[in-house]
Order: C-alpha cells, then sequence, then structure tokens
C-alpha cells in the first residue's frame, strides 16, 4: 500500500470550540489521515467556562482569559446549547433545571471533551506567538513558544490552521472625563469575580448588554445598596427591582457623583463597572490572514460562511460571531471544518473569492437591518445560518437538531425576560431533541440559591 501523506493541523485554543473541532476530527485521525495537534495557553482545557479568582496576568505573564465569576449562572436555558451526542441528563445520570450555575455547565463541556479522549492532542500552556502562510508552499508556518520555559521557540508547518480562542478575553475599555481621578475602584467586567464584594455598595454600571444585565442583577441578589445602569444606545426596559435604574450614557465623572447625557446625576458612587464588550485580539497571526472585527457582530466581515478566510480557504476561524446559540452551534462549524479539510465535501464558491465576498455581503446586508434590541431578529438571523452550513455539511455525519423548536424555545426566553426579569431563571423548558423532555425545576428560587457547587444546586433539584 502506498504511503497516505497525512494532513498536518493545528488548532489555536482549546476552549468549547477548540474541543469541539477536536472531536469533530478525531475519527480521521484515529485513521491515521491527519496530524492533530491542539495549542492552549492556559494549563487546562474549557477556555473561557474555567473560573479564576486571579486578574490581570497569570502567572507565564500571559492576559488571564477567563471571564467567569464567583455564582455566576447560565443566561439562557440549556436546552438551546445542549451538546445533540452528549445530554445533559448523560452526563449527570439525572436531569438538570434550565439555568444551571457555571460549575455545572464547566462540567458538563469538559466530560464530554473527557470521554471523547481527546487531552491527548493539546499542548498545555503553550502560546501561539505568529502564524504566517507560505503562497508557495501553500503552508501555515506557526511560532509557538512553550510558557515554562519561556527561551524555547519552535517553528512548525502545518497544512491548515483553526484559530478558536474566542473573543472574549481583550476588554474594550472606553474613556470618560473624570474617570481616571475616580475615588472609588473602576474594572471591567473581565476583572468582575464576585457580587459579594459589593454588598451595600452604590455602583454604577456601564453599558446596555448581557454582561451589563447580569452583573446588575447579581449585585442586586447579593445586596447591593444601588445599581444605576448607564446605556449608550437605548435601555434595556427590563421590569427591574426598585434600587435599579437605566439612565442614558455616562458624560463625566466628578468625585463621586456621575452626570449623564440627560442632564441627571447620581451622588455617591462607590464603584464603576465597565460592562463595554471585548475586541478580537488576533495579532499573532500575519495581517494578510488577521480577522479585524468593529464589533460583536453575527455576520463578521471576511468569513466565509461565518468560518473560512475568504482569501485563504485552508484558514478557520471558529466561533467569532456574536452568538444567540453557541455550543451546538460550534459543533456544527467544526463539523464543516472537518468537511471541506479532509475533502468530504466541496463549498460551493471555493473556486471564487469574489462570489465568496458577495455571499459574505448578502449576510451583512441581512444583519444591518435588524434594530440592535430586537433578539428575535437576530435569533432569525443565525438560525438561518445554521440552516446554510448544515446544509453544506456531509449530511450523514453532521450532528443535527430541531432549529424550529430551538428558535421558539429562544423566543419564550426572551418573553420570559421581558416578563419578569428577577424570575426568568426559574421557568422551565423542553428539550429540542426527541422524547422533548421538560427541564425539573429547581427548588430553590434563584434570588434565594446562594450554592453554585455542583453538589449544591444537584442537590436542589426535584426529580420524580
Amino acid at each position: 500500500m502506498a504511503n497516505i501523506t497525512k494532513k498536518r493541523i493545528a488548532i489555536i485554543g482549546a476552549g468549547p470550540c477548540g474541543l469541539s473541532q477536536l472531536i469533530a476530527f478525531k475519527q480521521a485521525e484515529k485513521e491515521q489521515r491527519i496530524e492533530l495537534i491542539c495549542f492552549e495557553r492556559q494549563a487546562e482545557w474549557g477556555g473561557l467556562w474555567q473560573y479564576t479568582a486571579l486578574t490581570g496576568i497569570d502567572p507565564c505573564g500571559e492576559l488571564i482569559h477567563s471571564s467567569m465569576y464567583r455564582h455566576l449562572w447560565t443566561n439562557g436555558p440549556k436546552e438551546m446549547l445542549e451538546y445533540v451526542d452528549y445530554p445533559f441528563e448523560k452526563h449527570f445520570g439525572r436531569a438538570v433545571s434550565s439555568y444551571p450555575p457555571r460549575a455545572i455547565m464547566y462540567d458538563y463541556i469538559i466530560g464530554r471533551a473527557t470521554a471523547a479522549d481527546i487531552h491527548k492532542f493539546i499542548r498545555f500552556r503553550t502560546a501561539v506567538r505568529f502564524v504566517n502562510f507560505d503562497v508557495n508552499t501553500k503552508q501555515f508556518h506557526v511560532t509557538i513558544q512553550d510558557l515554562l520555559n519561556e527561551k524555547i521557540l519552535e517553528h512548525l508547518t502545518f497544512d491548515h490552521v483553526i484559530v478558536a480562542t474566542g473573543h472574549y478575553t481583550l476588554p474594550n475599555v472606553p474613556n470618560f472625563e473624570g474617570i481616571s481621578k475616580f475615588p472609588g475602584r473602576v474594572l471591567h467586567s473581565h476583572d468582575y469575580r464576585g457580587a459579594d464584594e459589593f454588598v451595600d455598595k452604590n455602583i454604577l454600571i456601564i453599558g446596555g448588554s448581557y454582561s451589563a444585565e447580569d452583573i446588575g442583577i447579581q449585585c442586586y441578589k447579593f445586596g447591593a445598596r444601588s445599581i444605576t445602569i448607564s446605556y449608550r444606545s437605548f435601555p434595556m426596559n427590563f421590569k427591574w427591582p426598585d434600587n435599579i435604574k437605566e439612565v442614558p450614557m455616562l458624560i463625566r465623572m466628578e468625585g463621586h457623583t456621575a452626570y449623564f447625557k440627560d442632564g441627571t446625576s447620581v451622588d455617591n458612587i462607590d464603584c464603576i463597572i465597565l460592562c463595554t464588550g471585548y475586541r478580537h485580539n488576533h495579532s499573532y497571526m500575519a495581517e494578510p490572514l488577521r480577522l479585524y472585527c468593529s464589533g460583536n457582530l453575527f455576520i463578521p466581515s471576511n468569513l466565509y460562511k461565518g468560518i473560512f478566510w475568504s482569501a485563504e480557504l485552508r484558514l478557520a476561524y471558529l466561533g467569532m460571531q456574536n452568538q444567540t446559540y453557541s455550543l451546538n452551534m460550534f459543533d456544527i462549524q467544526a463539523a464543516l471544518v472537518r468537511d471541506v479539510f479532509l475533502g468530504y465535501v466541496k463549498l460551493p464558491d471555493d473556486d471564487d473569492e469574489k462570489k465568496r465576498e458577495e455571499d459574505i455581503s448578502q449576510w451583512q446586508a441581512r444583519e444591518q437591518v435588524i434594530a440592535a434590541n430586537d433578539h428575535e431578529g437576530f435569533t432569525d438571523l443565525q438560525t438561518d445560518y445554521i440552516r446554510d452550513i448544515v446544509s453544506c455539511c456531509d449530511q450523514n455525519t453532521v450532528p443535527k437538531f430541531d432549529l424550529e423548536r430551538a428558535k421558539a424555545g429562544f423566543y419564550k426566553f426572551f418573553n420570559d425576560k421581558r416578563e419578569d426579569f428577577i424570575t426568568f431563571r426559574d421557568q422551565t423548558f423542553t428539550s429540542i431533541f426527541p422524547p422533548y423532555n421538560e427541564a425539573p425545576p429547581c427548588q430553590i428560587k434563584w434570588t434565594k440559591n446562594m450554592d453554585d457547587s455542583i453538589e449544591g444546586y444537584l442537590s436542589s433539584i426535584k426529580t420524580t
């Protein structure tokens, strides 16, 4: 038998996207068709879902990756992100409620990765320093560094590179007049580690999206005296408790007093939390390969099918879009990358970059007409996007789920939040997989449930 040259494939990042990609490639690796290496800066896998009390810089001098905090519970129903091949009930041996805490989510994600036996493909504490592409050899040159021995650099070549680093690590930090002289504490949500340190404090939150709403309600739960949420474009308009209010954008700080765009002010501010989002950071990619995003977009520029670098289809970026869906979408993206890189399928416009750019533009045109607060509209867009990439995959192996049921579940979720923001995490959802079971409720209401450990949470779930 003639020797078959293995394709060498690099994956950057062992968070949820990287783990989905490793699992998708596992069978091909078993058949010795590919050589697979995943590079991970952290000492463990799981990416953003890992919790650390550290902020700023880690012991190896790298930027702390995780934005997780104590007492975080999912801010969307687990049914809408569940892995097709690995239900929560399979992992925990029992049904769990629709809104579990972070520890449950992390255990679930890592449980699937452990069962898939992919740990052996990951080089931990290894940073990718530079990625370039040789147009003559059609190979990527990747420079990596062992963070435990910082003097050692390796230069490796690969046939394909997959960037799976996420985009919630580099904080976007706006400037406001007087904020640098504020006598209290100023932090970005990336460095927020728990609401229990803000008990009886007057908090100013800058931002009007998921981080702002979740940190605001967490601080309410743990006893903050008051929470003022300053929005840029429009208020979230939830039915907030009496000690949470929304105001227009901050104009300036004078001492402990905040002044806002509508002429109002709030005195006695103790702490400012910047929930102002993140910036994409792919500085290790050579300029012609580097993804730039002006914001957290559902349809980023230059990514064909939201994944493949339009100018060079041997390069893929996973999970770089704004997300309604998450884990199960990552699995489908990973399936398409596998099918394309291994030649199982051919992309519709794989030989015409102009047509690829036209396809991207058509999707972007759809996003641009959706109002910024139209959550249902963005859900429709991403549902259609997933349907499109599923249609491109090998239909025998792509993970599928009922997209219409999922979309209806998101619609219910948005409505639950509008009806009562305090109690939406107490609601239950039905699975998007047969036999479409409904999740059991948690016996302790979310506002009263202070135990987010795996043991404490599971003991609070009512089982039949």
